[in-house]
Formats: C-alpha cells, structure tokens, sequence
C-alpha cells in the first residue's frame, strides 16, 4: 500500500529508471553476470507498469473480502474430507467474488482509458485506446474523432459493468458455481 502514496506518474518514471539501458535493474543483472535485459520502450514495459500500477487496485477489494471469511467454513470443508483445492473452489472464490468483481472494475476503467503508462514505458510504440484519444484531441486536433471514440469507451465500460452486474448473486454473498 505504501508506493500507492506516491503519485502515478512518480510511479511510472520510477520504473522508466529502473528499465533504462544503465537502470538498477541491468546494473544487477551485469553483477550477476546475466544478460541485460532491453524492456523499455516494449509491450513488456507497459504490461509491467500497468501491472504495478493497478495490481493494489484489485489485491485491496480482495483481502477485505477475505479477511473478513470465516475460519470456520474452511475448517468446516477440511473436516469434511475436502482438498485444499476443492476448499477454494467451493468455500472461497465463491465467498470471495465480491471482491473479485469490485476489484475488476476498480482496475478495468482506468486501464482502459491509461496513456500516460504506454507514452512513457512504451516510448510511443505501443498504443493503447487511451493513447489513440489522447492523440485525436492533442496532436491531429480531430475532436469529433476524439469525442466519437471516448463515447464507444464509455458505451463498452457502461456494458460490462452491466454484465457483470448481472452475474452477481446478491449484494452480500458470492456469485454461485
């Protein structure tokens, strides 16, 4: 949770340090004797930085949800003969569902609309819808272009929240399997 007190963007220049061709990173890898690694300005650079940008996003929604099952179902599936993966697959995801869904949408429309992360990690090379919005209100000044994209964005965000609003269970419990 602490590097989320820090700012985005901080974030994400903080990792284009770390990525760079004289970056911490490659300066271990060349004490180790290993192969530098050329990730900046790639898909790779982009899916780590969103990763790490997002990932408390859905990690938090989960661990509240599971911290607060109950031992006792647990212990009750094991006394009942229950491996540790039927446990999971019957007593805990389904319990821990809300979270899941709360955390796929806390995380699913600011990645979808994120260019910061691909201009910077990605160099420009890789363009994400965000990007693509981005460059229609600021580089070719097509607004229309622009405003007709975010809208479809919007119309695809308001569909899938929708969709999974519709496969919840109920507001309390778990989604059924």
């Amino acid at each position: 949770v602490l590097p989320m007190w820090m700012n985005f963007l901080l974030r994400t220049y903080a990792w284009l340090t770390l990525l760079e061709r004289n970056g911490l990173i490659n300066k271990l890898l060349m004490l180790l004797n290993l192969p530098m690694l050329d990730i900046l300005y790639t898909e790779k650079a982009v899916v780590l930085g969103m990763v790490y940008n997002y990932l408390p996003f859905m990690v938090l929604p989960i661990y509240s949800v599971l911290i607060k099952l109950d031992p006792s179902l647990v212990q009750a599936s094991e006394d009942l003969g229950a491996t540790p993966t039927e446990t999971f697959r019957r007593i805990t995801l389904p319990l821990s569902a809300p979270g899941v869904m709360s955390g796929i949408t806390m995380v699913f429309m600011p990645s979808t609309t994120t260019f910061a992360i691909s201009k910077l990690l990605g160099g420009g090379k890789v363009v994400l819808i965000g990007d693509l919005i981005e460059q229609q209100f600021n580089v070719t000044h097509n607004w229309g272009f622009g405003s007709a994209l975010s809208v479809i964005l919007i119309v695809i965000i308001l569909l899938s929240m929708s969709f999974m609003k519709k496969f919840e269970a109920d507001k309390d419990g778990g989604v059924l399997f």
